[in-house]
């Protein structure tokens, strides 16, 4: 029986971006499928090709950028689109949720402007209608008195207030799929619970694809259905979200894991030994392989390909067999951890 087309299906990306005259690769290979209606956290360290994999799927790239591989959407390949079927996927069919909302609207327009110009310029909605519109809209994402919070402009609202303003903005788009930009890095505990209950749930209702993007490992796992794991801008490991914490077989997603401190655990804690290489780094072989304990000759000589197994996919030579007790890998006691 044929598998559905996934919503979006990204092939191995490439990504270089002019650095002093000289082609700098920041994408290194992803590969990742988003299903209609289902959730896929991308999480790894900061520098890891998160945020730039995302802009990739809108071609919001830096100028000079050069892309390899395919980005798929709905079986139409973005990085061949002419300026109005990107257009076109930019204001009907992707919206994104950045971290910083404070960088992206407009510190001069009220709150109103921000969200009822594309609805009128762009889909030709009457301004009372576009109004009447994302005031219900502010109203779902958790603002009270939405009408003055319209005549309002982002300095006066709090950074809780701006990310639900941004994902009013998102939503007011009615589109296919969403890509969440670490939503909740700028906010306090509390107010990031929220601001991620609001997406889950609007997500849900409307039946929306969402690739989320995040350091939160526990966070990802709690909304997502699938995880991919990210590494010197490669995607090393993808697998169910249920099989995280058990399943994992990439001694990166491993070291990860034990790197976050246990409730009430105390001691110190485990650190990935070495630092994050970002993917110019990288030689010939696992970019991994100078920080995991497992690595042998051939991790410093040949790039593992992903390879199908356990449910899920991992590009390791020597994947770990989560069914085998062994000590932690690639990790050691520290005072730091990362990711």
């Amino acid at each position: 029986m044929n598998r559905p087309q996934p919503l979006l299906a990204i092939d191995e990306l490439h990504v270089t971006l002019p650095f002093k005259g000289q082609p700098r690769t920041v994408i290194q290979r992803v590969d990742l499928t988003v299903p209609a209606g289902s959730a896929v956290g991308l999480v790894g360290e900061s520098g890891s090709g998160k945020s730039m994999t995302a802009r990739a799927v809108l071609r919001l790239l830096p100028g000079g950028a050069r892309t390899g591989g395919k980005i798929l959407f709905d079986g139409a390949d973005v990085t061949t689109m002419s300026p109005a079927a990107l257009r076109k996927l930019r204001i009907h069919d992707v919206a994104m949720i950045f971290q910083d909302p404070r960088a992206h609207i407009n510190p001069v327009r009220t709150i109103g402007d921000f969200l009822t110009e594309a609805l009128v310029t762009t889909r030709g909605v009457r301004p009372r209608a576009a109004e009447a519109t994302v005031t219900a809209l502010l109203r779902e994402v958790g603002i009270a008195d939405a009408a003055r919070r319209l005549r309002q402009r982002p300095s006066e609202l709090s950074g809780g207030l701006l990310q639900r303003v941004m994902i009013a903005a998102a939503l007011a788009a009615e589109p296919r799929l969403l890509l969440a930009d670490e939503p909740t890095t700028a906010l306090d505990v509390t107010t990031q619970a929220e601001v991620m209950a609001i997406i889950d749930e609007a997500r849900a209702e409307r039946g929306l694809a969402m690739l989320f993007i995040t350091h939160d490992l526990a966070l990802a796992a709690a909304v997502c259905d699938r995880i991919a794991v990210m590494y010197a801008g490669s995607v090393v490991e993808e697998l169910p979200a249920d099989r995280l914490h058990d399943g994992a077989r990439h001694p990166y997603t491993r070291a990860l894991l034990a790197s976050r401190p246990a409730p009430g655990s105390g001691g110190s804690l485990r650190a990935i030994p070495g630092r994050p290489l970002p993917a110019y780094e990288t030689g010939p072989g696992c970019a991994f392989g100078t920080r995991c304990s497992q690595a042998q000759e051939v991790c410093g000589a040949e790039r593992p390909l992903p390879r199908s197994g356990g449910g899920g996919t991992t590009a390791c030579h020597f994947p770990v067999d989560p069914l085998v007790p062994q000590a932690t890998t690639g990790a050691g006691d520290r005072s730091t951890t990362h990711g």
